[in-house]
């Protein structure tokens, strides 16, 4: 008796985490546009009634978009989220890691490496990965180690950096093992 009144539990909570997660980006989403792009960016200056209208109708225009990518029986939203994650890890994973753990690393190695990253995910995907075979793998990884041999090489082949990273790296470094 305990196992099939789980099964059922487990589902609805994980549908309650899900539907309080897409409620709350819709709201950060049409919130984000009524103050932010409308209020801050072009500095118009709306009553709360006209923000309002604003937010509903940006909330509007996502759930429009929304049912256009679930009714294309192709499309998946794992797959569009799969692609984002390996977009962002190859772009800024190596930086990240470069720089909390390679002090020699500079803006310059920085710089390749988020642009190797992020543009072998897009050729990766789209161009390579099509072919079949070995280049079907995921095109986080590929891209992800381009990414660290770009910000190794160009890091090594440009100026250091200076003594005053060198010597924050190090401090923060110390900081870090004293805890």
């Amino acid at each position: 008796f305990g196992s099939r009144l789980a099964m059922p539990l487990i589902l609805a909570g994980i549908l309650a985490s899900t539907m309080s997660t897409a409620d709350s980006q819709l709201l950060a989403a049409s919130s984000g546009v009524s103050e932010n792009i409308i209020g801050g960016l072009f500095r118009i200056k709306t009553s709360k009634r006209a923000s309002m209208i604003i937010a509903r109708a940006t909330l509007l225009g996502i759930s429009i978009i929304a049912v256009f990518l679930a009714w294309d029986e192709n499309s998946s939203v794992f797959d569009i989220v799969s692609f984002a994650w390996a977009g962002f890890g190859a772009t800024f994973g190596p930086v990240v890691i470069f720089a909390l753990f390679w002090k020699r690393s500079n803006m310059w190695g920085a710089l390749a490496g988020m642009v190797v990253g992020g543009s072998l995910v897009f050729i990766w995907k789209y161009l390579l990965a099509p072919m079949g075979g070995v280049l079907g793998i995921y095109e986080l990884l590929p891209a992800f180690i381009a990414a660290c041999i770009a910000n190794i090489i160009v890091s090594l082949i440009t100026r250091k950096p200076s003594k005053e990273v060198y010597d924050e790296f190090e401090r923060v470094r110390v900081m870090n093992r004293q805890r």
